[in-house]
């Protein structure tokens, strides 16, 4: 199934290439292709053939546990640094997430926490099984999980939105004091799209 270049970063041979190198590259853990074919819902037998390419191209690299070929990221590249900076700015999820929630009304602002933000920001830790999204507001809350479980699914990874109020976003919580002790990803700036509320 061939798809037209992302209008967002036009050097990528296709909208999938990019989803797939996106997938890959912003993932802490390696994938199997089927899974990554779940995930991004791109066809078994298109995937395969978009992998071949880029272990062939030396910008991946691949495993065996079992009878099962996991795909990751080829640290060893030349291209790897370069490469993932790219794909964070224009697939991963902050670009992502900020254009999936620029159309609700409600949301006053919109920051990722935990350990995703933690690994992005350059902490060490565990690698992260999820992104945990808080958005600040009081949009509707339906409309925000669709708009997450959407980002998701097309990044290949699960995101959480935790959804609070301004007034329960400034309160002193144990919860609160983690999140921010532990520094945040900012999506949408609080206060900077209260036009939308």
């Amino acid at each position: 199934m061939r798809t037209e270049p992302s209008l967002l970063l036009p050097i990528f041979r296709s909208a999938n290439q990019e989803r797939v190198l996106a997938s890959i590259f912003l993932s802490g853990n390696p994938r199997s292709i089927q899974n990554l074919s779940d995930l991004l819902g791109i066809p078994y037998a298109t995937l395969h053939k978009e992998i071949g390419r880029l272990l062939e191209a030396g910008l991946i690299s691949e495993s065996k546990v079992g009878n099962n070929r996991l795909i990751s990221s080829n640290k060893n590249s030349p291209y790897f640094k370069s490469l993932r900076n790219l794909l964070e700015i224009s697939s991963g999820p902050v670009p992502m997430l900020m254009g999936a929630m620029k159309e609700l009304k409600g949301i006053e602002g919109v920051f990722i926490f935990g350990s995703w933000a933690h690994r992005a920001l350059g902490r060490r830790g565990h690698a992260p099984e999820d992104i945990d999204v808080m958005v600040i507001g009081e949009p509707d809350v339906a409309e925000v999980y669709a708009a997450c479980s959407k980002v998701g699914k097309d990044l290949g990874w699960m995101i959480n939105p935790t959804i609070m109020s301004n007034e329960e976003w400034n309160m002193e919580t144990p919860f609160l004091r983690t999140v921010r002790k532990g520094g945040v990803l900012e999506v949408v700036p609080i206060g900077s799209w209260n036009k939308h509320s």
